[in-house]
């Protein structure tokens, strides 16, 4: 019986500490590379669902527009800026504008709402919204 009563002297009981110390450190980094290979997956499925977009592309004309930098230029940044918009060109030129969008997160009516509070809202207006069926179609290159 003696036998398995042995006493461990402080260096061995050192030894131990520093083995279950190592094992310690090495499972919580092989849990924590699980958890971010799960992590990875997860914006895979995120990435697939930008994909399903439903793009749409209207031409939209715009009265108010004095210059082609401040006024042009600034509705172009604002839209740009709006969830949803994939793509926004203003001409002054021809005070009007290419516009592509998801239809699943921002409407034609929202679209017309930005331009109009543009500058407060008081300067531009939309007078016509026509849909084309592609951007090289709606006579204003990219």
């Amino acid at each position: 019986m003696l036998i398995f009563a042995k006493r461990f002297n402080l260096y061995e009981v050192k030894v131990i500490n520093k083995i279950f110390t190592l094992l310690f450190f090495v499972l919580f980094f092989v849990s924590c590379q699980k958890n971010e290979t799960s992590k990875k997956t997860d914006s895979t499925v995120v990435e697939k669902k930008e994909i399903a977009e439903n793009l749409n592309h209207i031409k939209v004309d715009i009265k108010g527009m004095t210059c082609e930098i401040g006024c042009a230029r600034l509705i172009q940044s604002k839209l740009y800026k709006a969830d949803g918009i994939t793509f926004a060109k203003i001409s002054f030129a021809d005070s009007s504008g290419v516009i592509s969008f998801d239809q699943n997160r921002i409407s034609t009516d929202d679209i017309k709402n930005i331009i109009q509070k543009t500058a407060g809202g008081d300067i531009y207006s939309v007078v016509g919204i026509e849909e084309v069926k592609s951007l090289k179609n709606s006579g204003i290159t990219q």
